[in-house]
């Protein structure tokens, strides 16, 4: 690389999770042990390889950081066993925690790591109850479920394998369909017009508006018959105001589309068949509740939707997003309704949430303030650009804003110095991610006129 900052700050983001977050592996050739630690009587619980990836400084594996700080690596896996193993033992460290409690975000150890378990110091009244020993937080987010599918379909797309089509990766999806068939409902009983009481209420003692839920825990009413499926919370881990929160819906069509197709082509038709059905539902509410007629930008997606009409305009710099959903492969980099949204999300006309100051700009969200924009936001957008000059000032704009290189959370925009989580292995494998993707589409901004492109694994 030319530019022998940028080239520093990729040589520590890289393996930044594999340095310092792979709490705890096994490579599954020894049958685990049971321990007073363990919630469950299965037998089956634990076994094979595992892996538990925590997101930086707590102690703790959130589903959406895990899968993400590993996605880097998922082209490696073919050559490298080791990876393959990693990845393999994620994604059935993750079918454990999923059938355990699949309405929860993130968890502590597993049982049979002997690894104590940590509290978040939150008292909160959640319904489905948990097990705190297993939970360490317990925000419904879709988002999270999608992420789990996400593991597997990105390591088969990578590796050509099955291993992951477990006995229990097959119960912890009966456990996430559950779910999205119980979230799928709406507030009120679509023909006698009663109050439905919600299978997951949450409610916090806070004097932060965004860390519960209203109404008892229901959150806001929603309508039925949209085809979308509720999130009580963000990726940011900030609750929904309205709860058909649509970056998760379309991360999660096409999880659900992907894992299909893996699972058909396995020999389990049926079972894909009814995924792919699942998406392309969920695909059909986005396109017909989700699309608004802005009399400025032309037609956008709304961030979030209720069903009865009532949108949300805005961005948060957490990935799914909407200026994420090519990434996320919902649409493709040049579809008009994308392009008009992500000039309204990257303006400050547009979005609430578009930071910019002095020093630093950028989308950023609730969960930290009004000054404070995410770097992974400028890298989400790098990778949705097609612009030389666009892609390197966001370079630029990451660099600067990363004197210890690493990646921050977030950077106050009117000066560098004061951030947020200097470590945060999401933010950095997110950097890593980036440059690697640029190195592949535009290889002469990192190394110069000429120069061929890199592909990793290639």
């Amino acid at each position: 690389m030319v530019d022998r900052d940028l080239a520093r700050i990729f040589e520590n983001a890289f393996p930044n999770t594999l340095d310092t977050t792979v709490r705890w592996h096994v490579d599954g050739t020894e049958k685990q042990k049971k321990t007073h630690m363990f919630s469950t009587d299965d037998e089956d619980a634990w076994q094979g390889p595992q892996s538990f990836i925590v997101t930086g400084d707590i102690n703790a594996e959130w589903l959406r950081d895990s899968t993400n700080q590993l996605l880097q690596y998922q082209r490696l896996a073919k050559h490298d066993k080791k990876i393959f193993n990693l990845i393999l033992g994620a994604i059935g460290t993750q079918a454990e925690y999923v059938i355990e409690s699949p309405y929860c975000n993130a968890f502590q150890p597993p049982p049979p790591s002997k690894l104590h378990p940590s509290d978040n110091g939150q008292g909160d009244y959640v319904h489905p109850a948990y097990e705190p020993n297993m939970v360490f937080e317990c925000k419904y987010e879709l988002d999270s479920l999608a992420h789990f599918l996400a593991l597997g379909n990105q390591f088969h797309a990578h590796t050509g394998s099955t291993a992951f089509l477990t006995p229990r990766w097959y119960k912890a999806l009966d456990s996430l369909l559950e779910v999205l068939d119980e979230q799928s409902k709406s507030t009120f009983h679509h023909k006698y017009g009663s109050f439905q009481r919600q299978e997951y209420r949450f409610q916090r003692n806070t004097v932060t508006g965004t860390e519960t839920l209203s109404l008892a825990g229901n959150g806001n009413p929603l309508n039925y018959g949209t085809g979308l499926v509720r999130s009580a919370f963000r990726p940011s881990d900030d609750s929904t105001i309205l709860g058909f929160f649509i970056p998760s819906n379309a991360m999660m069509a096409v999880e659900l589309k992907r894992a299909g197709e893996i699972i058909s082509s396995a020999g389990s038709s049926s079972i894909g068949k009814d995924l792919k059905a699942r998406g392309e539902t969920i695909e059909k509410g986005i396109w017909e509740h989700a699309v608004v007629d802005h009399k400025k930008w032309g037609k956008v997606f709304a961030f979030e939707v209720d069903g009865y009409g009532s949108t949300i305009l805005m961005d948060d710099a957490n990935i799914p997003s909407l200026l994420a959903l090519p990434i996320l492969g919902f649409v493709d980099r040049d579809d008009q309704t994308y392009q008009n949204t992500r000039k309204m999300i990257l303006s400050k006309e547009g979005n609430p949430y578009y930071l910019t100051g002095r020093v630093f700009q950028g989308i950023g969200g609730p969960h930290i303030g009004l000054q404070h924009a995410w770097p992974m936001s400028l890298l989400v957008q790098a990778m949705t650009s097609d612009d030389d000059e666009e892609i390197r000032s966001l370079l630029a704009y990451v660099k600067e804003a990363s004197p210890l290189g690493l990646i921050h959370e977030s950077v106050n925009v009117e000066r560098l110095r004061d951030y947020t989580r200097s470590w945060f292995a999401w933010a950095n494998s997110v950097f890593a991610q980036t440059i690697l993707d640029i190195a592949e589409r535009k290889p002469h901004i990192l190394f110069g006129a000429g120069k061929e492109k890199y592909v990793v694994g290639g």
